[in-house]
């Protein structure tokens, strides 16, 4: 190969690599140049409905995340402005959610160490976030999600939601510091030092939590278009949060939030100078590939569900790109992780939004309700100190519950024993492993399960029947030539079925009257190095006692991997390719059975049996 000719097939190759979708760097040109006033009305009502939900979202992940409330509302101001611009999806609203949420509190709470440096380490997770959903989506790793069973999501978010009322319950029962101090590394663990410390609980905040479920779960009951959660926060906050500040004895404990000020709300840029910059990113490799992994994989989800809809089509790498940059945005201005929000974009979706500008006008309301709690201490007004963590952790609570969707898990439980054994594996897994952990092993089940069930090709030998139709030959008829065999190959045949493909092989070959092994691969699909690698062992086998291999019916895709891997050189030794010999015989569409024919020919030719008749029968009309 000349070096001109190296470089162009590098760059052909990743083309055909990363495939044709393209990804454009940004999305909103096209809609914007298209859009109008009345556009712009549905757009503009929706916007302050997906606003008031995502402000109090924002501070209840922030809280779950144990991360200080600003996190959550620069996160959800920040992700809803710059994500519609590179957005493939026009209803998405990204922002903090409950997974990734969780998912940053698990990796903290089991390393005590790097929790204290949290502040600094925030950012630059974040930045690694936002870096590798880029690059997933340059490569189109979106498209490989598909791959990931749903039951992985299912039994991590209800493992995650039970993980997450645990944690809650230390704010509502009063006894938050005592168990921080025991840093319980696991949902049993976290469970036992709640039971060792329930005779602490204090009935201040108990009361308080169960107040804030009483007001939620009306709301919700009478009035469901309500926003129940905003509602219920701020009336508890207001009832009870000016007990605690008035003075009242019985209530002067009751812990509370802290609101933020301007100082808050400054950029907290990564530190990519620090000295140990190299150390501290190969410690949050894990936790920035898995939250990454989960905000791509909630984005897909949400951006499908949508799509299916409103008959948009969903592009799943687009959308892949859009959370990367909403999380590098969200890294350099102060923010956590975002995510593609189902509740939010459901929202949006059933508030009439027409446009991803719905999403930019939402993310300006939140700004300026940030930029509002920030100025009112200067003014003698702080808000959040009004809210109790024991209000905002039962509403939590609430939440969590709503994520256990019992219907998904009885789908997954009862439809196949994999998909049952992966959303119980996923669901053990976190409660037992860090999060970032227990994705993974999902992840790695449900993946293996899948390659175990593609991995078996099918294998059949054949036989002409006196009519001349290629049929199956049944166990207990002989071949009419005891020296040939047809065998049709079916199905995959990448690395995960060579081993089966060169086991059911090696068995038809140790037949010791076998002279010809026809081998019809017209079906065979995705034949890897691997494969070709057992497809040379049985050749030099068969050929080793004088014994030979015959390929029919190959398609154009099975030709270039044995032409490239340098296979049809070894396939076609011994041929005389000016007397037309060979031992590769191509699908021709028009007569699938022509191949075969030939095939069978140039095995009477290599047993000395010229003079024998193929017939061949052919019926266009037959499936």
């Amino acid at each position: 190969m000349s070096s001109s000719t190296f470089p162009k097939r590098v760059v052909k190759t990743f083309r055909k690599l990363i495939g044709d979708e393209t990804i454009r760097p940004v999305s909103f040109i096209g809609p914007l140049r298209r859009y109008n006033r009345d556009k712009f009305r549905a757009d503009i009502a929706a916007a302050p409905n997906v606003a008031l939900l995502a402000i109090p979202q924002g501070i209840a992940y922030a809280a779950i995340a144990e991360l200080p409330i600003s996190y959550g509302i620069i996160c959800s101001a920040v992700a809803a402005l710059v994500a519609p611009l590179f957005a493939g999806s026009r209803h998405t609203v990204l922002g903090p959610t409950n997974a990734t949420s969780l998912l940053l509190y698990g990796f903290f709470a089991a390393s005590p160490m790097l929790a204290m440096r949290k502040p600094e380490l925030v950012p630059l997770l974040v930045l690694m976030v936002g870096v590798l959903c880029i690059v997933g989506a340059l490569l189109r790793i979106a498209d490989l999600l598909q791959y990931v069973s749903r039951s992985v999501l299912v039994g991590y978010v209800s493992g995650a939601a039970v993980l997450i009322m645990a944690n809650q319950l230390k704010h509502v029962l009063g006894i938050a510091e005592q168990v921080n101090a025991i840093h319980p590394p696991n949902f049993f663990s976290l469970v036992v030092a709640l039971g060792s410390l329930v005779g602490e609980t204090q009935w201040q905040p108990l009361l308080i939590g169960a107040s804030s479920l009483v007001i939620y779960y009306t709301i919700h009951l009478l009035k469901p278009n309500w926003p129940s959660f905003s509602i219920s926060l701020v009336l508890v906050s207001a009832g009870f949060g000016w007990l605690s500040t008035s003075g009242n004895p019985s209530f002067a404990g009751v812990d509370r939030f802290t609101t933020f000020t301007f100082a808050d709300l400054v950029p907290h840029f990564p530190d990519l100078g620090s000295k140990q910059i190299f150390d501290d990113i190969s410690s949050l490799a894990a936790v920035a590939f898995a939250v990454a992994f989960l905000a791509c994989l909630e984005n897909t989800v949400m951006a499908k569900s949508i799509a299916s809809r409103t008959g948009d089509r969903a592009e799943v790498n687009q959308d892949m790109l859009s959370v990367g940059v909403a999380n590098v945005a969200s890294a350099v201005s102060g923010g956590m992780p975002a995510s593609g929000s189902l509740t939010r974009s459901a929202l949006n979706f059933a508030s009439g939004a027409r446009t991803r500008f719905a999403s930019i006008y939402s993310g300006l309301i939140i700004l300026a309700a940030a930029l509002l709690i920030a100025w009112l201490p200067s003014r003698g007004i702080a808000l959040i100190d009004y809210v109790p963590k024991s209000a905002l952790g039962a509403l939590v609570i609430a939440i969590a519950i709503s994520l256990v969707n019992r219907n998904n898990i009885r789908i997954c439980l009862r439809s196949t024993h994999d998909d049952a054994a992966v959303l119980i594996t996923t669901f053990f897994a976190t409660m037992l492993t860090p999060l970032h952990v227990a994705i993974f092993i999902g992840v790695g089940l449900s993946i293996t399960l899948f390659l175990r069930r593609a991995s078996k090709p099918f294998l059949v030998e054949y036989e002409f029947s006196d009519k001349g139709e290629l049929r199956e030959m049944g166990e207990k008829r002989k071949r009419p030539n005891p020296a040939i065999s047809i065998v049709h190959v079916e199905g995959d045949l990448f690395f995960g079925a060579a081993e089966l493909f060169r086991n059911q092989l090696q068995r038809t070959a140790a037949d010791p009257s076998l002279q010809i092994l026809i081998l019809r691969l017209k079906n065979a699909r995705h034949l890897d190095a691997t494969s070709v690698l057992a497809l040379e062992e049985l050749i030099r086998f068969m050929r080793s006692d004088g014994r030979h291999v015959i390929i029919s019916g190959a398609p154009r895709e099975v030709y270039k991997v044995l032409r490239n891997s340098g296979a049809l050189e070894l396939l076609q030794e011994g041929c005389d390719r000016k007397a037309g010999e060979s031992n590769l015989f191509l699908y021709r569409p028009s007569n699938p059975n022509i191949s075969t024919r030939d095939a069978l020919k140039r095995a009477q030719q290599l047993l000395g049996d010229q003079k024998a008749d193929v017939r061949i029968f052919y019926d266009p009309n037959k499936s």
